[in-house]
């Protein structure tokens, strides 16, 4: 009883200086992930002072729980078609993604002075990035709506099978598998089962779907939280990470009916245990182990932002992106995560070089800060990339702006107008529910033209790029519906207005 008391006092105590951190950084414009890991490492058992967690096992499910519920709502967001429409091109981004960053990271394991094990390991260590990570920054920079967004989750995916060559290539080093039959087993076992997910997503959802067609959100909650948890360990058991079990859980609840409903229901849990994850990570971090491998760490760091960046240009040229929306793809996949420490740590258990360890862990935490903020800011970060390096006449952050028209028309008479509102590429509108515009009463909720169909407009409608809003609303409050709008808007970057607004 006195551990059970010491883990619920820690997991308190860790739910309690993430919100604070999470306050304070808010304050300053700061993303929450690395807030979340340095206060893991500064009140972790590594560091000197207040020691929260002694033992990070301790909150090791929880944070697992975490991960689960970031990669669960992730699915959510997305159905298969949408992630598929890349088709040849997406595989070609994201092999242009592999090849630069796992390729430079066998070249830098050389460079450091290291043999052919040690450079196989440490090009995962460097080559692959924190799906987790990726999910919570595009969430809390509202890009679920871009359409970069379905590029990188692409890229996630593709590497996730990627993973699972791998890892089962390296088992020979890592001391797992005893033959080649066994790997390619193991390898044949993991894509059978996304195959299998997959085909439940495109054909099975309408069925899926019935489970959770209740009115109980009780029952809804015990139940998708039992299929995402058992997904995702069935999952890790058949050497598929547990993060992309729950992707593709929340991918086949994405395409029924429910979506909207389950989005909502999922929020508190993703943000609750999300927050735990990261701190975890953190917890696990030692910084006086990171201190004589400093050079390395800041060549590596160095090697991976131009890699990443130059994965996010070459895909830009692909798909006709912006400067920006190149940008967001380099900057979000940027950041490494919890594979690159377990993957270290199995290393140095198989008997490599003790460094990979410390590097590890120093590479993972300062891009865990650097890619979150530089994503955060890539309308700023992204003026480094040279326009020419994209398809001539493609246009640049900041020139394609919010859409507002006012129009009176026909409507006038009856007392009327219709406010038409395009979210645009870069617009802070997208990920946002329809009734945190705070619109005010007396504008009364239109129609939403998305995708070539039209639909009705509720409080719980979660705005995307390329949406058109149709709102109603009496002419004295035109004006204050429009500067609400734009309140959300302007978060991002400045507004610009088509035609006459007041303002």
């Amino acid at each position: 009883m006195p551990h059970a008391a010491d883990t619920l006092m820690a997991l308190g105590g860790a739910f309690v200086v993430c919100a604070l951190v999470a306050r304070a950084g808010g304050r300053l414009g700061l993303p929450t992930v690395p807030l979340f890991m340095l206060a893991g490492v500064v009140f972790g058992p590594s560091t000197p002072g207040i020691d929260l967690v002694s033992d990070p096992e301790d909150l090791e499910l929880v944070a697992r729980l975490g991960l689960v519920f970031l990669l669960f709502y992730l699915g959510l967001e997305f159905t298969l078609d949408q992630l598929a429409s890349g088709g040849a091109k997406l595989v070609r981004a994201a092999t242009v993604y592999l090849v630069l960053n796992v390729g430079g990271g066998v070249a830098y394991g050389f460079w450091v002075g290291w043999g052919a094990p040690e450079a196989s390991v440490i090009a995962g260590v460097v080559g692959i990035s924190s799906t987790a990570i990726v999910t919570k920054v595009l969430v809390e920079t509202r890009r679920l709506g871009n359409r970069e967004t379905r590029t990188i989750l692409g890229i996630a995916v593709i590497e996730d099978i990627f993973l699972a060559f791998y890892l089962a290539l390296l088992q020979p080093i890592l001391g797992g598998a005893d033959n080649v039959a066994e790997a390619v087993q193991g390898i044949a076992t993991a894509f059978a089962f996304l195959v299998t997910l997959g085909a439940i997503a495109r054909y099975g959802a309408q069925q899926v779907g019935r489970l959770v067609s209740t009115h109980d959100e009780e029952i809804v909650v015990v139940l998708f939280v039992g299929l995402a948890v058992t997904t995702a360990g069935v999952a890790e058991a058949l050497g598929v990470s547990d993060a992309i079990g729950a992707f593709m859980v929340g991918l086949i609840l994405g395409a029924t009916a429910k979506a909207g409903r389950l989005r909502t229901l999922t929020h508190p849990l993703r943000d609750a245990f999300g927050a735990i994850f990261f701190f975890h990570f953190g917890l696990t971090i030692d910084p006086g182990q990171v201190v004589g491998v400093l050079p390395q760490i800041a060549v590596a760091v160095v090697m991976t932002i131009v890699l990443a960046t130059a994965a996010g240009v070459i895909a830009g040229r692909m798909y006709r992106f912006t400067r920006v929306e190149a940008g967001n793809i380099g900057f979000t996949v940027l950041t490494r995560g919890e594979f690159s420490v377990i993957l270290a740590s199995l290393a140095v258990a198989a008997g490599l070089d003790q460094r990979i360890s410390s590097l590890a862990a120093g590479y993972v935490l300062v891009l865990a800060i650097v890619g979150p903020v530089a994503a955060a800011h890539s309308d700023v970060v992204s003026r480094l990339i040279p326009n020419r390096l994209l398809r001539p006449g493609e246009t640049t952050w900041g020139e394609t702006p919010l859409d507002l028209e006012a129009g009176v028309g026909s409507l006038h008479h009856l007392g009327s107008e219709l406010l038409q509102v395009t979210v645009t590429p870069g617009s802070r509108l997208h990920g946002v529910h329809v009734w945190e515009l705070r619109l005010p009463v007396g504008v009364t909720l239109g129609l939403l033209a998305r995708d070539g169909s039209t639909r009705s407009l509720e409080d719980d409608t979660v705005l995307r790029v390329g949406d058109v809003l149709l709102v109603f609303t009496r002419p004295e409050l035109r004006l204050t519906a429009e500067r609400r709008i734009l309140a959300v808007h302007r978060a991002g970057r400045l507004a610009h207005w088509r035609g006459e607004t007041g303002d």
